[in-house]
């Protein structure tokens, strides 16, 4: 059965799947980007390439979402499946994204709209006054013809900020939902971690015992300064380009980014005003 790991994009989705990825699918919980590939993407083209649907037509493609999660669920029938995404919840013309006959839960990784501006600026090679106007924006991305990354090619509906955030809370609703601030993951990534481990094991109905030593790697292993030296030293595929073609640094800012200090007032009211609601829930505010 499939578990989400689901996020708006530049929420640390790739820092819990990190964490995730070396504690679950390492023997020593030494992290490496090859374990990251135990958690793929959804949607993405080539796993609905492979079942014979027409990924040239979008309306074909968000039709058989939940027969694709059928399928993915068929051929792990003894095993978890984590899968990221940053779809939105919503129905799209009647097609419901996923449903409870096929995942278990959702563990969705929130943060401070203030903080995306500046990691999404970067990653999108776009101006913060852009990037600001852009997470307010109900929209997608990818779609990408010419990408050589399939998950680039693939459209994910990912909504506005809010709408992606406040969408997946219907799994609060059957007590199937874990929320993590990006905050918290950063500055007591122990405790947050353990929590996303007992959360696990509650939706699994399973009591895995808690590796220490495993864990202690993985912690060291993860740490920002870390995967920045491994992105430098080796390929991540996660990588953006710049008009160029040269890679654009994915693990640039991490703790270090703070709206505090780039952010200018006027931006700051535009994303204030218009996430008032859910930045004051979530305590931004």
């Amino acid at each position: 059965m499939i578990i989400w790991l689901a996020s708006y994009p530049k929420s640390g989705n790739t820092f819990l799947r990190a964490l995730l990825s070396a504690y679950l699918f390492t023997k020593d919980g030494n992290f490496n980007f090859e374990s990251l590939k135990n958690i793929k993407q959804f949607p993405d083209n080539g796993i609905f390439e492979k079942l014979g649907i027409n990924i040239s037509d979008e309306k074909e493609v968000v039709k058989n979402y939940i027969n694709v999660q059928k399928e993915i669920n068929k051929r792990d029938k003894q095993n978890i499946r984590f899968l990221k995404t940053h779809s939105a919840l919503n129905d799209l013309n009647g097609y419901k994204f996923t449903d409870l006959n096929n995942c278990l839960g959702t563990i969705y990784i929130v943060r401070d709209p203030r903080n995306i501006v500046k990691s999404y600026s970067n990653h999108n090679q776009i101006s913060l006054d852009r990037a600001t106007e852009i997470i307010k924006e109900v929209r997608t991305i990818g779609g990408i013809k010419s990408s050589t990354d399939r998950t680039n090619e693939t459209i994910t509906h990912v909504g506005s900020w809010s709408s992606n955030y406040t969408s997946w809370k219907e799994f609060k609703k059957v007590d199937r939902y874990l929320l993590i601030k990006y905050e918290d993951l950063v500055k007591e990534t122990e405790k947050t971690f353990l929590n996303v481990l007992n959360f696990i094991n509650k939706i699994t109905k399973s009591k895995l015992a808690l590796d220490q030593i495993k864990l202690k790697k993985t912690l060291i292993t993860t740490r920002f300064d870390n995967l920045q030296n491994l992105e430098k030293n080796s390929h991540f595929t996660e990588q953006a380009k710049d008009k160029e073609g040269k890679s654009i640094n994915f693990f640039k800012y991490g703790p270090n980014n703070n709206w505090k200090d780039y952010l200018s007032s006027k931006n700051l009211n535009v994303l204030e005003n218009s996430f008032k609601e859910e930045m004051t829930e979530l305590e931004y505010l």
